[in-house]
């Protein structure tokens, strides 16, 4: 196979000519070993050296990837496949219902709101109109339960920081005030729509106009505040506050009767949390600054209020119950030991749950596709509600009041854009919200699932989509992508990019690996850490199995993520460099020394454990992206892609696994970096832009796969 790939004539006849990137001194001791990091100076974003760096790999890779031959094809066939109007759930408040709508080729979403459910819709905020270029996106919106008022957050250049401001939604003008130094919040507003709470952190250390450096500052004492619109920032009520744990995040949710604040506190990235409670009072006049009341004291779990009924907390939980379940609390006695389960846990793990109608709805999963659960708030079963097969409804994607007989959700899958459906819960009649006009035929394509062992023996689910025809017989370019991390599951989705990549022949193929939250808190746990190898395994056996069914061969095997899937293709490509065809890391965590030093890294520790302990250290060196790069390696054709603000995942990692791959390659395949200006880790990312980068990502692989 080795040999196979090496003379190859998809490969270039000669490795690209990169650019300089010198090796610096830096050597780190880790409890006795010696650890080279000689890419350190790359941390130095702004410096003149780094800079210089970023702008000669980046006309490489412009160059490079501009060349390929199905670039300008792919990228045509995405303005046509992504050119579909988009819609998001609406959210009822009063009489008025809002939502995001996309005419197709928009960089950005526009709110919009309709006045009655059989009113005209209209434009309340236009993003597009903010920015040249759309870099800037509107984030959240939360309407106040009236629907007088809009909080609505925007965020610039891809960063995780956020504004808010205040509109109202009968004449779409903004209240005075601009709140800032946001990030990683919700807002929630009091019943009576005259204020709402927010978590922010601290003023930022003083800085030079607009430097970016900004965008990456210390994360550090988040506290919750209670805003009353039409007041400045300044006025704002600190409500709650952990100083002697900085690090810590803090969030409000207000239940919808308005009698109760559940205040959350999480001390990293998975769901574990302690729980306050303030109790309001009278909705209509709440007491905002009552004192917060401790009802869970541990991180042994997660906790995460539905609403109040009966007098009781409903809870979404999965403590002792690994795959969660639904339970009710009694205020006077919040202790676990009290607790009522009104859904037990079951074989399906469950994901979402809300009040509707005076019912509780339960989103669960079965094999990573999407079950709806309804239950008297007492917990009797009532009939489900009917989806379709292989699909999902994403958490988020379900939006309902105790007090309004009507569900709304979206249901999605590989083949087909979401719908948005509305449920009367009183009768179960279903009908369209809104439905895509699209410019393919779903029913051209079809996604089967399919259950692989992996190395170890675990069962391990996977999607494999494909155009309506295909035959087995190991010809077929494929793709493959997973991600397997922080609780996180891989449901199926419809993406543009993978229908231009089916269109064309190719197979599309999604592997539900261990780290991510198919199947319940153990699932999840079997990938961390020092299982993290776990993740790995089962990728590869992932490949394997599309290799030995005759999916594919393995020389037409591309693999491709992002983020924490980023970090799995850089693994991957390091673990077994002779079996992949082509690769695609996209803003992926690299350097696993040194990702807790970076801007919200220090959150990531649950997963990955850190290099600050012996143990930590012993596990991470293993895998390390950056720190298993073996020189004189045949690695495949890579592109690493990250943006420039990307204020979530360092960009530093990806230079420097970039600059130790190229340094080390000693085959003829390239290894690219594209780096996006004006970009973050992907969320609020212009169609214009993120249609640039699914053509050079597509073309990329395609090129090494099938060959053109």
């Amino acid at each position: 196979l080795v040999g196979a790939l090496a003379s190859s004539p998809l490969r270039a006849a000669a490795a690209p000519d990169y650019p300089p990137a010198p090796r610096g001194p830096v050597i780190d001791d880790y409890f006795g070993t010696k650890v080279p990091d000689p890419y350190r100076w790359l941390e130095d974003l702004d410096s003149a050296p780094t800079q210089a760096w970023i702008d000669a790999e980046s006309r490489l890779s412009a160059q490079f990837l501009g060349a390929l031959p199905s670039r300008d094809a792919f990228r045509k066939r995405l303005d046509e496949l992504w050119n579909y109007s988009r819609e998001a759930v609406p959210h009822r408040a009063g009489s008025r219902y809002f939502y995001t709508h996309n005419d197709g080729l928009q960089n950005q979403p526009v709110l919009m709101v309709r006045d009655g459910e059989n009113s005209a819709p209209r434009v309340l905020l236009d993003p597009n109109t903010l920015s040249a270029g759309g870099t800037v996106a509107m984030s959240s919106f939360v309407p106040s339960p009236d629907g007088r008022w809009v909080v609505y957050g925007t965020a610039r250049s891809g960063s995780d920081w956020n504004e808010y401001r205040v509109r109202d939604a009968a004449t779409g003008a903004d209240s005075a005030e601009v709140l800032t130094r946001i990030k990683f919040s919700d807002a929630s507003w009091t019943r009576d729509g005259r204020g709402f709470f927010y978590s922010r952190y601290p003023d930022a250390p003083a800085a030079s106009d607009d430097k970016p450096a900004a965008v990456f500052d210390d994360l550090s004492g988040q506290a919750l505040y209670y805003h009353r619109v039409g007041t400045p920032q300044r006025e704002d009520l600190r409500i709650f506050a952990i100083p002697e744990h900085p690090k810590w995040f803090v969030a409000g949710r207000v239940s919808d009767s308005g009698r109760y604040l559940f205040i959350s506190a999480v001390e990293g990235s998975n769901d574990d949390n302690r729980l306050w409670v303030v109790e309001l009072g009278d909705p209509k006049a709440p007491k905002v600054t009552a004192t917060p009341r401790l009802l869970i004291d541990d991180f042994d779990a997660s906790q995460v209020p539905i609403g109040d009924a009966g007098g009781k907390i409903l809870l979404l939980t999965d403590r002792d119950a690994p795959r969660r379940r639904v339970a009710a609390m009694d205020l006077s006695h919040p202790e676990p030991k009290h607790w009522v389960t009104l859904v037990p846990e079951s074989a399906d793990t469950l994901t979402d749950a809300l009040l509707a109608n005076g019912q509780l709805i339960v989103s669960a999963m079965h094999d990573a596709s999407t079950r709806l659960l309804r239950y008297t708030t007492a917990g009797k079963p009532l009939p489900p509600i009917e989806l379709p097969r292989l699909g999902s409804v994403a958490p988020g994607a379900l939006s309902g009041d105790p007090e309004q007989p009507e569900l709304f959700y979206a249901y999605t899958s590989y083949t087909k854009p979401a719908t948005i459906y509305g449920v009367d819960l009183a009768s179960g009649r279903q009908r369209v919200f809104h439905q895509p006009e699209l410019r393919f035929d779903p029913a051209q394509y079809t996604t089967e699932q399919v259950f692989y062992r992996s190395l170890d023996g675990t069962r391990i689910p996977m999607f494999i989509s494909y155009r309506r025809g295909f035959e087995r017989n190991g010809a077929a370019p494929a793709f493959l992508h997973g991600y397997g991390g922080f609780d996180i599951p891989k449901v199926p989705d419809f993406d543009p990019s993978a229908l231009a990549w089916m269109e064309r022949g190719g197979v599309y193929a999604v592997a539900n690996l261990r780290g991510g939250g198919e199947y319940g808190q153990q699932w999840h746990e079997a990938g961390t850490r020092d299982r993290k190898q776990n993740v790995f395994d089962d990728f590869y056996a992932a490949g394997r199995y599309l290799v030995e069914q005759k999916y594919t061969q393995a020389p037409k095997l591309a693999i491709w993520g992002r983020s924490n899937g980023g970090l799995l293709v850089g693994a991957s490509i390091n673990q077994h460099p002779e079996f992949w065809g082509a690769a695609v890391a996209t803003v992926g965590v690299m350097d696993m020394l040194r990702f807790h030093r970076f801007t919200v890294g220090y959150a990531w520790t649950s997963d990955y454990g850190s290099s600050d302990s012996k143990e930590g250290f012993d596990v991470l060196i293993r895998y390390s992206p950056l720190h298993t790069v073996r020189p004189g390696t045949h690695y495949p054709p890579t592109l690493i892609t990250t943006g420039d603000h990307d204020d979530r995942v360092f960009p530093a990692h990806s230079f420097k696994y970039a600059a130790a791959l190229q340094a080390a390659q000693a085959g003829d395949a390239p290894i690219l970096i594209r780096i996006d200006r004006d970009a973050g880790h992907g969320g609020g990312k212009p169609v214009a832009k993120l249609l640039d980068e699914e053509a050079d990502k597509l073309a990329f692989m395609w090129h090494y796969t099938a060959g053109n």
